[in-house]
C-alpha cells in the first residue's frame, strides 16, 4: 500500500516544484524588460548589451527547462494477485488424538488482472470483501461465494484499503488515502450505502487495523522519516492510546476464544515472533517463531496458526512444542507464491492471496 502512497507523494512534490520555479521566472523576465529598456537609453557597446541581456536569457530558459521537465517516473504497482478460496476439512485422527486438515482445490474468485488482496470473510460466510485496484485506483468489492457475482462496495476519488467489518455489522472500516494523495487515515462506509465518514481524525497515517471491541481498535501505524512503524491500542471513547510495540507486523488477529490478540513482531533481522496481547492482563507472549521471512497468518478456530510459504501452506498449534508442519501444497493448481491469508469464522474456508 505504502507503494501508490510514496508515488502520488512523489508526483505532487514534482507539480509543487514546478510551480515554484514558474513563479520564480516570472520576475525574471520583468528584470530583463526593464534591462533591455535601460540599455536602449544608455547606448552601450553591443558587447555590452550582449553580455547583459543573454546571461538573463540562459537563466530564464534553463530554469523554463526544469519547470516543464516532467516529474520522476512513478513506482512500479505491485505485482498482480488473485485470490483463491479453499474448501476445509477437518477429520480426526483416533491413533494420534489430533485433527487432520484436508484442502480442496483452490478456486480463483478475481477475474480481473492486476492487485487484488486483503481478503476479509463476512461473519455469514457467504461473502469476502477484498481490495482491487483498477485503473491506478483502490476501490473495495465484494464477492458472493453462493452465487459467484462480483459487485463493487466503495467508487471514490480517494483509495481504499484494507476492509473490515465493523462490530455493529452495519458499516466496513477501511484505511482510506485522502485526496492529498499523503493523509491516511480510518474511515468507514456504511453497508447499505451513503456518504463515508472519519472514525479516527488525530491518528494517522494509519496503515492496518483491528476491532477488539465496540469501542477499542489494535491499529499499525506508520513511522515518519526515520521512526519505526508500531502497535498500538486505541479507546474510541476515551481517546486514549496504549504503545505496544515497535515494528509490528501486518497482521492484527483475534485469538480463537481468548481475550487476546496476535500479531507479528519483528524483533530483528531474521527473529520474527508471532505474539499475543492479553486484553485483561495488558501483557505480552511469545507464542510461536514464524516461518523465516513469512508476516501473513491467519488462525483456524480449533486455534491452529496457518502460514504460507510460496506454494505450501503450513500449520502449529502454539505453545505446544510442536513445530511449523507443511499441510498442503497448492504447486500442482499452478500457485507459486501465496501471501495473505483469511478464514471464515467457522473455518470451513480460507482465502488465499497468490500468484
Amino acid at each position: 500500500m505504502m507503494t501508490f502512497i510514496e508515488t502520488i507523494i512523489t508526483q505532487r512534490e514534482g507539480r509543487a516544484q514546478g510551480e515554484a520555479i514558474v513563479r520564480r521566472i516570472i520576475p525574471l523576465i520583468a528584470r530583463l524588460a526593464a534591462c533591455y529598456t535601460d540599455i536602449r537609453h544608455m547606448k552601450l557597446t553591443s558587447h555590452r548589451i550582449k553580455a547583459v541581456y543573454v546571461l538573463p536569457v540562459i537563466i530564464v530558459a534553463s530554469l523554463t527547462f526544469r519547470a516543464q521537465t516532467p516529474s520522476p517516473t512513478p513506482a512500479a504497482a505491485p505485482p498482480a494477485s488473485d485470490i483463491f478460496i479453499v474448501e476445509v476439512k477437518t477429520k480426526l485422527d483416533r491413533k494420534e488424538r489430533t485433527d487432520e486438515l484436508k484442502f480442496g482445490e483452490p478456486k480463483k474468485i478475481t477475474d480481473f488482472a492486476g492487485y487484488n488482496n486483503q481478503p476479509f470473510f463476512m461473519p455469514d460466510g457467504h461473502g469476502i470483501l477484498y481490495t482491487s485496484i483498477r485503473n491506478k485506483q483502490a476501490d473495495i468489492y465484494r464477492y458472493d461465494i453462493q452465487t459467484g457475482a462480483t459487485t463493487q462496495v466503495t467508487n471514490t476519488p480517494e483509495s481504499e484499503y484494507s476492509p473490515t467489518l465493523m462490530p455493529d455489522r452495519k458499516n466496513i472500516s477501511v484505511v482510506r488515502v485522502e485526496a492529498d494523495g499523503k493523509t491516511q487515515r480510518l474511515w468507514k462506509f456504511p453497508l447499505d450505502g451513503g456518504a463515508p465518514s472519519l472514525i479516527l481524525e488525530n491518528i494517522k497515517p494509519v496503515g492496518y487495523h483491528l476491532w477488539i471491541d465496540d469501542h477499542a481498535l489494535a491499529l499499525f501505524v506508520l513511522g515518519g522519516t526515520g521512526k519505526p512503524n508500531f502497535l498500538e491500542i486505541y479507546d474510541t471513547r476515551t481517546q486514549k492510546s496504549e504503545f505496544l510495540v515497535d515494528n509490528p507486523g501486518r497482521v492484527l488477529r483475534k485469538v480463537p476464544n481468548q481475550n487476546k490478540f496476535s500479531f507479528v513482531h519483528k524483533i530483528a533481522e531474521g527473529n520474527w515472533e508471532i505474539k499475543a496481547f492479553d486484553l485483561h492482563a495488558h501483557t505480552i507472549a511469545s507464542l510461536i517463531a514464524t516461518l523465516p521471512g513469512v508476516e501473513d497468518y491467519a488462525w483456524l478456530p480449533n486455534g491452529k496458526l496457518l502460514m504460507a510459504k510460496d506454494s505450501k501452506l503450513f500449520a502449529v498449534v502454539p505453545l505446544t512444542g510442536g513445530k511449523w508442519e507443511e499441510v498442503a501444497d497448492f504447486s500442482k493448481a499452478g500457485i507459486k507464491r501465496i501471501t495473505r491469508l483469511a478464514v471464515s469464522s467457522n473455518g470451513s474456508r480460507i482465502a488465499m492471496v497468490a500468484q
